[in-house]
């Protein structure tokens, strides 16, 4: 394959993303959002940290207050669900009966979308992590409880808030493409990555402990978006959790060739 054919089929799938209006919704209302709660919480945290206990003082995270679980909910709600539609969206319409048309290869057509949905939603994931630690810092200093990028921790935090988007996105293709149902694709995606996830609790048992280690949220709010580790032997591991992060957009992509190249249209 040529390269001047892969860069016609990324273009395609870049016009095709942008001609989505949940596209220019998610993408330029969400990030939005999101730094305006970073905002909104690092002021309410900057009004009343004079009457905050000592205790409430000592466990304050400057780092929570930039990026919530909320936060962290949003984002992969609304990049889960973007992913689903890029390709669900296009059974919907019968568009893709002319994209196999022209371009047969139906695993390189795949591929292309991955890479342009993976792209975008990484930059945006970038940026919003970016923002929302610029801005909820430059608030809490005022206090003198701000953290910098070369704290311990915090480049691992931004790291691990950013890739939640394109980790999502990709995750919400593969069910797009195995349920090709726009209801049953977007509710499946926030079942899948933050619904059933939210109820997950460290417990006696190793082997549930083990189950849950298994789950990009999870994994996210017990390991790496904390920037102090936990010492628990019962929570995921810094290795562990990436291996996860890697895992599902892996295995989300792998089932999107399979299910598109096997099943007709």
């Amino acid at each position: 394959m040529t390269a001047a054919r892969v860069r016609d089929l990324l273009a395609a799938e870049w016009i095709k993303l942008w001609s989505l209006r949940s596209t220019r919704w998610l993408l330029g209302l969400g990030p939005l959002v999101i730094v305006a709660f970073a905002a909104q919480s690092s002021l309410n945290a900057y009004r009343e940290w004079p009457g905050f206990p000592p205790m409430q003082k000592a466990t304050f995270s400057p780092l929570s207050e930039a990026f919530s679980g909320l936060s962290a909910t949003m984002f992969m709600i609304g990049a889960g669900g973007l992913g689903a539609l890029t390709i669900v969206g296009e059974y919907a319409t019968g568009l893709i009966r002319t994209t196999l048309t022209a371009v047969p290869a139906r695993h390189r057509v795949v591929a292309a979308k991955l890479a342009v949905v993976g792209g975008v939603l990484l930059a945006a994931g970038v940026l919003v992590s970016a923002a929302t630690f610029g801005v909820s810092q430059a608030i809490l200093s005022g206090r003198g409880v701000a953290v910098a990028l070369g704290d311990p921790g915090v480049l691992r935090v931004l790291a691990a808030n950013a890739l939640l988007a394109p980790v999502s996105g990709l995750v919400g293709m593969g069910i797009g493409a195995l349920l090709r149902h726009t209801a049953a694709a977007v509710v499946s995606v926030c079942a899948v990555l933050v619904i059933v996830p939210t109820f997950f609790r460290p417990t006696v048992h190793q082997w549930l402990n083990d189950l849950y280690a298994l789950v990009p949220f999870y994994v996210w709010r017990t390991c790496l978006g904390l920037p102090q580790l936990r010492d628990d032997p019962a929570l995921p591991t810094v290795a562990g959790s990436w291996a996860v992060f890697a895992a599902w957009p892996l295995a989300a992509a792998v089932l999107a060739v399979l299910v598109v190249h096997r099943r007709d249209v």
